[in-house]
């Protein structure tokens, strides 16, 4: 929906709103916000409400702090779950200089330029549906997440076997009433698993969605007293929680993935995609898989990828290509979890996609075999790379690949890396419960 300063003014007065959340995103992908009563909304969409930058890590020095946020006034929407304290409404934010200019580590910001690469080159519109599994854990007697569900359901299950159909359809409802189209939802495969389908946007509105799509997910859960986690890998032995990602590149309304007239409907501009995602993706996976917890979910047996492969049909492979085709032609990348930021995400596969077409590139032929059931020998026989097998070697990869290091920027790039091997560290020197088991007695 679109609009005007006035419309959100009048719309603020009309229904009694008492608080409005500036939001923006990190570059570590957590939800902050600036709250600000109603009598403040002329200022707001004005783009004339400061914060302190050195207050957000990853984003600038204490000497040069002061920031605006610019909302962006089609994100307006009403909270549908209220506040004790009253209505709320949010407008999702660009950061932006005291000189006006656009915030070079702004996360928002990085995809909005790939976006605008892309249209130079003559591609209006590229669309992404995501599919961001995550988890509903009970609390214990202090309000503290467990890893206990309680929980017996398996895929596509129902109650009373699935403990959380009510939370879900709430969070089902919550969504809609702030205008998605939510396409399916349903129990996963662990206990205490779900997904939640809503419809694909352009890229920019998508990674909004997913941000406002974790906040409802979080919220609904704790007010019906769970927990809910995008966690790629709470619980060993389980699958674990992706968030697979499917991409298609439109020009002149014309979807440039589909071509009626090759043997698989896909055309050379597609190919070139993917030949650019599978180029980059070890460049990229720091990206898309950001916690030490996400190589934990990327090991062979539970479904997640860890092989660089594609197919059409194979779901072993990193790239799988949906049957639909026409406007439909789409690729998925099942790599991705939800822990990611999702500005930066997309900002990467887009480049990784974009410099494919580009260079003209061409993919390595498809994988069909189960690529967990072939040996090592035989993938190597194939050309098959694995994924980077922990946080540190991504992102060692990240800083090699020029290409991503180009598309976040010298100041977002550098703060990541910084900030991620800190918590490569701190988990590196960290004694886990496992090593004591293991080794207190024997040693």
């Amino acid at each position: 929906m679109s609009y005007t300063k006035e419309d959100i003014i009048r719309i603020v007065r009309e229904e009694n709103i008492d608080f409005i959340r500036l939001q923006f995103t990190d570059i570590f992908g957590q939800l902050k916000n600036v709250a600000i009563t109603a009598s403040q909304i002329e200022k707001a969409v004005n783009n004339q409400m400061m914060f302190d930058g050195s207050s957000v890590e990853g984003f600038t020095r204490i000497d040069e702090s002061d920031q605006y946020l610019y909302p962006d006034l089609d994100t307006f929407s009403i909270l549908p779950w209220r506040s004790a304290h009253g209505k709320v409404a949010r407008l999702i934010c660009d950061v932006h200089n005291p000189d006006g200019t656009s915030f070079i580590g702004d996360p928002r910001s990085v995809l909005k330029r790939v976006l605008e690469k892309a249209k130079a080159m003559g591609y209006d519109t590229f669309n992404v549906g995501p599919e961001a599994e995550f988890f509903l854990f009970q609390t214990d007697d202090e309000g503290k997440p467990t890893t206990k569900t309680n929980d017996e359901a398996d895929y596509f299950d129902l109650a009373p076997l699935d403990h959380g159909v009510a939370t879900r359809q709430e969070i089902v409802l919550a969504l809609e009433a702030m205008d998605f189209e939510i396409e399916a939802a349903h129990h996963e495969s662990a206990p205490g698993q779900h997904e939640i389908d809503f419809k694909y946007a352009d890229a920019l509105r998508t990674a909004d969605n997913i941000m406002t799509f974790k906040l409802a997910v979080k919220t609904l859960a704790q007010k019906n007293g769970f927990h809910a986690t995008f966690m790629p890998k709470p619980i060993f032995g389980i699958n674990g929680s992706g968030m697979h990602t499917n991409m298609s590149l439109f020009k002149d309304g014309k979807n440039v993935f589909a071509d009626p007239s090759s043997p698989d409907g896909l055309s050379k501009e597609c190919y070139s995609f993917i030949a650019g995602i599978l180029a980059h993706v070890k460049g990229f996976t720091a990206i898309t898989n950001p916690l030490v917890n996400s190589y934990k979910r990327l090991v062979p047996g539970y479904e997640a990828p860890c092989y660089i492969a594609w197919a059409a049909s194979n779901r072993t492979t990193m790239i799988r290509i949906p049957a639909s085709r026409g406007m439909g032609t789409r690729i998925e990348l099942r790599s991705p979890d939800p822990s990611c930021n999702p500005y930066l995400a997309l900002a990467v596969c887009l480049a990784a996609g974009l410099d494919g077409i580009e260079k003209g590139m061409t993919p390595p032929a498809q994988i069909q075999e189960n690529l967990y059931k072939m040996d090592k020998d035989a993938r190597r026989a194939a050309g098959v790379e694995s994924l980077p097998g922990s946080l540190a070697e991504a992102l060692e990869l990240m800083q090699q690949d020029q290409l991503i290091m180009d598309t976040l920027g010298g100041h977002l790039a550098e703060n990541f890396i910084e900030g991620k091997m800190k918590e490569w560290d701190e988990y590196r020197t960290r004694v886990s419960s496992w090593e004591v088991e293991k080794y207190m007695i024997n040693y």
